[in-house]
């Protein structure tokens, strides 16, 4: 019975199975968490196949690690705070807090398997340097986009259909050919760089016809006859070590120490992100896996494409325990391997950069330095009668009792300074009056981007008929939040670590949907999520200079903007939408308000086409921030909005 009772305290793990023809598979996100848990030997989760239609898990047996305690349940039964997130999901011991998204779980499976056992080494190695591998979340990180999203889709997609795909390889697998073809920099890559030279002169001077003669030149022991390659490995796996190592080489040689840095070899992948094997390359390994076994039966001539990547798939094989893992989830990794052997060498003319250039279009183009100043594009605009234009606040003095109110709820903690904690109260009480006007009894709020739950907090304080939910991606600032809450014993509140895209659940009519201080881009993403959901939102936008094409949005995004400005000079606005600082000239922040209302004017008309009515306003009074705008809409024709 205690034995049942400890096994409850775990937190709840949740994989989805998918079906194809008619029997369920596991797809890719859930055989990657899969290999971590075997990996890791991690036994701190109760695992939980999630099942989109009845079936038996029977003939998915050979995947799923022996190890490993698996339960079944339907996707209807999910608990409510999982069910509006994308699986993989990871449910807290209080049902409070749910941590969705492949990355996120990933690292937290990672977390979970040091809390249980501090000196796995290799383990904690996967996080990589400072603990940063995946951190950033797909929107605006590159790499993390990529690895999570891009190749993993890629491979899905290639699945359904492989014998129709293999004339051209997907983009996603080719933009990873050509980053483990550049050269790796690390922080102490100087004294390998070193290390590599001396190992290479001492190889040359063995195999010279010299050396050969001199039986006191022979190699040392344990020094491979191709050790120019084998440096970059050796490291790796000294790394991987859970037991002390030797130093990879003795201190190099005077001569070695006074070759100019420029001069040094440099630097080969061993693994995705360079020396090291990381979470990354956990995430990889199994859409390769499946990858190179498709090819292997319809397109093996494609695989001279790639031969980075097999260099890296042979590789991450000699990584203890990656092939026990990888076997206890039905992945025999030498099957492919065999075929990798037998394909020619890598070819300079083997890399189609063109192909690449067409997956990252724009991303490729580099902007020249902006300059001049905003007065050109605001008189542009006004010829053309667009002008900013900011609504009366419906409410100028209204505020929470802040006297009367649990301490928990004041934004105070840490040592900010009493100016600024006033500051932050007046921008709370401009947000939650904005959204006590739009909520009614049984509403869902959604708090996007935020952070330590200053605003949400005090909605779930002061709308207890409403469910708060607070979404953020920074770990550390969600489990403030949660423990805020706690303290305060709300009820109506749930926490939810994700990046945005990774929350889809079900949107009440008449949603209040907020975010405060959304840097950049982040603004016009909480903008979409809410027009999609047909949701109201209330938002106070940041960081305009951020503001760029990605890959949802491009600016201006209404059409009488496109219409008058091109890309550069929006831009232009934006950036100077950033200098509003109080230490500024009064003439030089006016001009940075209008800006920052234009830029919020061509965001309100966009949403405008999707039968939005939206008002930019300025918060009350207007020096609790340089940043004062709030955008307020309401989905006036959607059938799902109530007024």
């Amino acid at each position: 019975m205690k034995h049942s009772e400890v096994k409850q305290q775990h937190p709840s793990l949740y994989l989805e199975v998918c079906f194809q023809n008619e029997e369920p598979r596991l797809p890719l996100h859930t055989s990657i968490a899969l290999f971590l848990l075997s990996y890791c030997e991690c036994k701190s989760f109760k695992v939980c196949l999630v099942f989109t239609k009845r079936a038996s898990s029977q003939s998915l047996k050979s995947q799923l690690p022996e190890a490993l305690e698996l339960s079944v349940t339907q996707l209807e039964d999910l608990p409510q705070l999982v069910r509006g997130c994308r699986l993989p999901a990871v449910l807290d011991e209080t049902g409070k807090l749910c941590r969705a998204g492949l990355a996120v779980v990933l690292r937290h499976i990672i977390n979970k398997t040091l809390e249980a056992d501090p000196f796995r080494k290799d383990v904690l190695a996967l996080l990589g340097f400072k603990k940063t591998c995946l951190k950033a979340c797909a929107e605006v990180s590159k790499w993390t986009r990529l690895c999570e999203i891009g190749i993993p889709s890629a491979v899905e997609e290639h699945l359904k259909t492989p014998q129709n795909q293999y004339q051209q390889l997907p983009l996603s697998i080719l933009t990873l050919e050509r980053r483990l073809a550049e050269p790796v920099k690390v922080h102490n890559d100087d004294k390998i760089r070193r290390q590599k030279l001396q190992e290479q002169r001492q190889n040359e001077k063995n195999e010279s016809p010299e050396g050969q003669g001199n039986p006191d030149s022979e190699s040392k022991p344990g020094v491979s006859p191709q050790v120019c390659d084998g440096l970059e490995l050796r490291a790796a796996l000294a790394k991987l070590s859970v037991d002390s190592v030797p130093t990879l080489a003795t201190r190099e040689n005077s001569e070695i120490r006074k070759v100019k840095t420029t001069d040094l070899p440099p630097l080969e992948h061993v693994f995705a992100e360079g020396l090291y094997f990381t979470l990354t390359d956990v995430v990889l390994l199994p859409c390769i896996y499946q990858y190179l076994l498709s090819l292997q039966t319809h397109a093996v001539s494609t695989l001279h494409q790639l031969p980075h990547l097999l260099r890296w798939y042979r590789r991450v094989q000699e990584v203890p325990r990656v092939l026990q893992a990888a076997e206890a989830c039905g992945m025999v990794l030498s099957v492919p391997r065999v075929l990798a052997s037998s394909l020619p060498g890598p070819s300079a003319e083997d890399n189609p950069r063109s192909l690449l250039e067409q997956e990252e279009g724009q991303e490729m183009t580099v902007e020249p330095p902006f300059v001049g100043g905003p007065r050109p594009t605001m008189t542009k605009l006004k010829e053309n009668g667009i002008e900013a234009v900011f609504a009366p606040h419906p409410c100028p003095a209204w505020t929470l009792p802040w006297d009367s109110l649990p301490g928990a709820i004041n934004p105070t903690e840490g040592k900010m300074s009493n100016i600024r904690a006033v500051r932050k109260r007046q921008q709370l009480n401009n947000l939650v009056a904005m959204v006590t006007e739009l909520a009614r009894p049984g509403y869902t709020i959604v708090d996007f981007c935020s952070g330590t739950g200053h605003v949400g907090i005090a909605l779930a304080h002061t709308l207890p008929d409403c469910q708060i939910i607070l979404i953020e991606n920074k770990e550390e600032s969600l489990v403030r939040a949660q423990s805020r809450g706690a303290e305060l014993g709300l009820k109506n509140i749930g926490f939810i670590q994700a990046n945005l895209d990774y929350f889809t659940g079900p949107f009440h009519i008449g949603v209040s949907i907020v975010a405060l201080h959304a840097c950049g881009v982040a603004t016009d993403m909480v903008m979409e999520h809410c027009i999609q959901a047909g949701a109201a939102f209330v938002i106070s936008p940041c960081c305009y200079g951020f503001i760029q094409n990605a890959i949802k949005f491009t600016f201006p995004k209404s059409k009488r903007f496109q219409e008058t400005l091109t890309y550069k000079e929006h831009m232009i606005l934006c950036r100077f939408a950033d200098q509003t600082a109080v230490q500024l000239p009064p003439e030089r922040r006016l001009i940075g308000k209008h800006c920052m209302g234009l830029v919020d004017l061509d965001r309100s008309w966009a949403a405008e086409t999707h039968g939005y009515s939206v008002q930019v306003m300025t918060m009350e009074p207007e020096s609790c921030s340089p940043k004062n705008n709030m955008l307020v809409g309401r989905a006036v024709l959607s059938e799902n909005y109530s007024s």
